[in-house]
């Protein structure tokens, strides 16, 4: 559960930079959602409502064409340091990695879109794709698809792909346990529902990596093998480049969980080597 941070505002209107970053911040507080981490004093915590959800009743979102969110898409945004590149379209997009939810704690506030986030409609957050973006989302574990309409920014913990709602989330059945391995892959609302929908082709629960780096030169995969040995107990190998990838790659596991891998990707960092999720 990982707070998002308010896209900047429309840079075309008549004030200095310095100025748009005041307006910024002062309304990201305004409405609840700043790219700052919060007080912990002023912040509840997060979790599930106080009443009970009959999952039987949760209804997947209905993919539409919309206008993108005047606010949601600059070519980039800045939270924590890090810079994030919105992507230009949804088309073809499908990836694997990490899912978390968000819930109690922002119902209300306002998104990256500018809607109020509800915690009981089928919606998530995304960093990079366009806002707004339908995405089937895929429980890798126990085969369970829903619809959601991605409208708002993050997760921006590290190794998070996808934030759901607590709706979403519970029907995809990762609301107890906090996280789950997801396939994400984005829906054209224009052709969704006239022709057959794409499947996740039904096979073994994916192991879960920690990939440290990719290098042309297998010396160099050597290299990083050797310097990151000391920090894990864990198995590392040396994907070596193929007619698919031409890239010699360092991955860390399998991993028992999701737990393990964020300890290990603090401690990686720590040293100076970020890491990204693969499931395989």
């Amino acid at each position: 559960m990982v707070r998002h941070a308010l896209i900047p505002l429309d840079p075309s209107l008549p004030l200095p930079r310095w100025g748009w970053l005041i307006l910024a911040l002062l309304l990201a507080v305004a409405a609840g959602c700043s790219s700052l981490p919060s007080r912990p004093v002023a912040e509840p915590s997060d979790g599930p409502p106080d009443r009970h959800i009959d999952v039987a009743l949760l209804q997947d979102a209905v993919p539409r064409a919309e206008p993108r969110s005047r606010y949601g898409n600059p070519e980039s945004y800045v939270v924590y340091d890090r810079r994030y590149q919105v992507m230009s379209d949804s088309a073809g997009y499908v990836e694997r990695g990490i899912a978390s939810w968000y819930g109690s704690k922002f119902h209300g506030r306002r998104t990256s879109s500018g809607e109020p986030f509800d915690m009981y409609a089928m919606t998530a957050a995304h960093t990079s794709l366009p806002l707004p973006t339908y995405a089937e989302v895929t429980n890798l574990t126990n085969g369970r698809k829903i619809i959601v309409k991605i409208n708002d920014r993050g997760p921006f913990k590290h190794n998070r792909l996808i934030d759901l709602s607590y709706a979403a989330a519970l029907k995809l059945g990762i609301a107890e346990q906090g996280t789950g391995l997801v396939e994400v892959r984005a829906i054209d609302p224009l052709t969704w529902g006239k022709a057959p929908a794409a499947t996740t082709a039904a096979s073994a629960v994916p192991a879960l990596y920690l990939q440290a780096g990719a290098f042309s030169q297998m010396e160099n995969a050597q290299r990083l093998s050797s310097r990151i040995q000391s920090a894990t107990a864990t198995g590392i190998r040396i994907v070596p480049a193929d007619a698919a990838n031409p890239l010699h790659r360092v991955r860390i596991g399998p991993l028992n969980d999701v737990s393990e891998a964020d300890r290990l990707s603090r401690e990686l960092l720590a040293q100076g080597v970020d890491t990204h999720v693969v499931l395989d």
